[in-house]
């Protein structure tokens, strides 16, 4: 995530009091008439006649058909013999549905999704050429942007697998810089004008932990993987505080239209966390984030410094950092044991070098911040892994419940790794159903055995939390809990699941995705279940999901959302 130039975010500090707040909170006006505020009232709220379902302090499910709410917060869950304890409450009758706890997604990219909403979206198309017709259309009909930007892209899903190239583009849009990012964020594919406005040419040199791919004379494809993304990046214009705000606005409404109540954000800016903090202190924060601070932001030493942040309300929390070791398997840039099976001469990328890790792991911890650490490959997994174990043995940290973001292609000698050094596996349901038609050809068969293996570190003891790593996938939770039950696509494909020994059971799966991911987060005490004390953040469902055969739990609806005792979206 790009970190905005100072006098554009002391115009955005300015801007907040009034246009950014009260556009932020009047986007939750309509929700709020609905269901006034009773923690404001001193009211107490009794929702009856429901299927409810949560996860006590033990992280074990029981049910209830009532539950009443004050001050924001859960006072008790019952049956209907509820309603005599609190006689003056004012009761919804549930009429059935079943409600469960809202959804915490543990890994997402908040600024990232809310401006992919506002770009262009290549996602699921059959060709780089049809990514490229759409990008022109969409070009035609905003003909005042600057840059033409865009995510989604997927060569995996093309006649030819090949990365695409600037010359592609060009031949639909060439007045302008062209910069689509690849699905999962570690690629970009840029036109002639944008590398032009990068100052990119046959001299440019990749810098580590990337590439600049080139064709046979040597020269620029357009096709940029990790670290060498930055060249384009850096060229490209920070955002106004008008598209900002709009895109905060569209993000929230979204998540919150899924069930998603809160989530964590793999990647936090220094801009975006003071912004955040005063969203939240002005009651105008939407959804609850976790921030992992980017450990790349130049104002990360000052952030350590300042401790932990925590707003009032819970709606903002920050004590994390976020740090890549590797690449992507798609764009080959994780960082594998081995060479690729399909590229022999390579074995990825690593995006920050031993010292720095070494050097970041010592300033988080001295400052009490847990480290979320981003690796896919083994060779990713096997860095954090140690580097998490040196940690221990020289600054401690053990406390800080560490987290591994992915775990995604683990040696199978390293999956007990993380129960002996009490990491989270931070993984991403979608993802194994996602890469299912490429992974093997990656790795082969033989690394697959520990890849995207939920069943292995549950039952070794860990606790694994998921979450759906928006925009790389959607942010729809029920496709994700649909993928760790059947390990299968929406089309329940392949029959019988893809590897399907590593599938969850519907209640590990809700679990990984609220009181665990709450743990996480260090917030089991103020999220993730319906208990007593605890923030009454909830949904309300189209269909009782534990109950029903798993092929269809990919179809569940919410319809109605809920924070701090709050209506925050009712479907049509």
């Amino acid at each position: 995530m790009s970190t905005l130039p100072c006098f554009l975010y002391r115009f955005l500090y300015r801007f907040l009091s009034s246009v950014l707040l009260i556009s932020l909170l009047a986007s939750c006006s309509q929700s709020e008439s609905q269901s006034e505020s009773l923690s404001e009232s001193g009211s107490t709220l009794l929702i009856d006649n429901i299927k409810g379902y949560s996860f006590d302090n033990q992280r074990k499910l029981f049910n209830f058909t009532a539950m009443a709410i004050k001050d924001g917060k859960v006072l008790a869950t019952g049956d209907s013999k509820l309603s005599k304890d609190y006689p003056d409450a004012e009761t919804i009758d549930g009429q059935g549905k079943t409600l469960i706890p809202g959804i915490i997604d543990a890994h997402g990219h908040v600024s990232s999704l809310g401006f992919t909403l506002l770009s262009v979206d290549v996602r699921g198309l059959e060709s780089a050429q049809q990514a490229a017709e759409k990008v022109a259309n969409y070009a035609a009909q905003q003909p005042q942007l600057q840059w033409i930007k865009g995510r989604g892209w997927n060569q995996v899903l093309w006649p030819e697998q090949q990365f695409p190239n600037a010359a592609l583009l060009d031949q639909f849009i060439d007045d302008r810089p062209v910069w689509l990012t690849r699905v999962d964020g570690h690629a970009g594919w840029a036109n002639s004008a944008a590398m032009k406005a990068a100052g990119i040419d046959a001299n440019s040199v990749s810098p580590a932990g990337g590439e600049i791919l080139r064709d046979a004379k040597g020269n620029p494809t357009g096709l940029f993987v990790d670290n060498a993304m930055d060249l384009i990046n850096q060229a490209v214009p920070s955002p106004t505080v008008e598209e900002i705000t709009l895109a905060l606005d569209t993000l929230s409404k979204h998540l919150l239209s899924l069930g998603i109540t809160s989530t964590h954000d793999a990647g936090v800016s220094a801009t975006e966390h003071a912004l955040y903090r005063e969203l939240a202190d002005n009651n105008a924060l939407q959804i609850r984030l976790y921030g992992m601070i980017s450990s790349t932001d130049p104002e990360l030493e000052k952030i350590l410094a300042a401790g932990h942040s925590q707003s009032s309300n819970d709606m903002y929390s920050a004590r994390s950092i976020k740090i890549y070791t590797d690449g992507a398997l798609g764009s080959r840039g994780a960082a594998l044991l081995a060479p690729y099976e399909d590229r022999p001469d390579h074995s990825g990328l690593l995006l920050t070098s031993a010292e720095q890790l070494r050097k970041l792991f010592s300033l988080a911890i001295g400052a009490d911040f847990q480290v979320a650490i981003h690796a896919i490959g083994d060779k990713g997994n096997r860095i954090a892994l140690d580097e998490i174990e040196h940690a221990y043995n020289t600054v401690g940290g053990r406390h800080l419940r560490h987290r591994i973001e992915h775990s995604q292609v683990v040696a199978l000698s390293d999956i007990p790794r993380f129960k002996t050094l009490d990491v989270i596996p931070s993984m991403q349901p979608t993802h194994a159903t996602s890469d299912m038609n490429m992974a093997e050809d990656r790795i082969g068969a033989e690394r697959l055995k520990g890849a995207y293996a939920w069943r292995s570190f549950l039952d070794q003891g860990s606790r694994v939390v998921s979450g759906s790593d928006f925009p790389v996938e959607l942010a729809a939770p029920f496709d994700g809990i649909h993928a760790a039950v059947t390990r299968q696509n929406k089309a329940n494909q392949p029959e019988g699941g893809w590897i399907v020994e590593e599938a969850m059971s519907i209640k590990e799966t809700m679990r990984s995705f609220s009181i665990d991911a709450a743990w996480a987060a260090h917030q089991e005490d103020k999220l993730g279940g319906l208990t007593p004390g605890k923030w009454a953040d909830f949904i309300l469902l189209d269909r009782d999901i534990y109950h029903i055969a798993p092929e269809d739990l990919w179809k569940t609806q919410v319809l109605e959302t809920w924070l701090a005792g709050k209506q925050v979206f009712k479907a049509d």
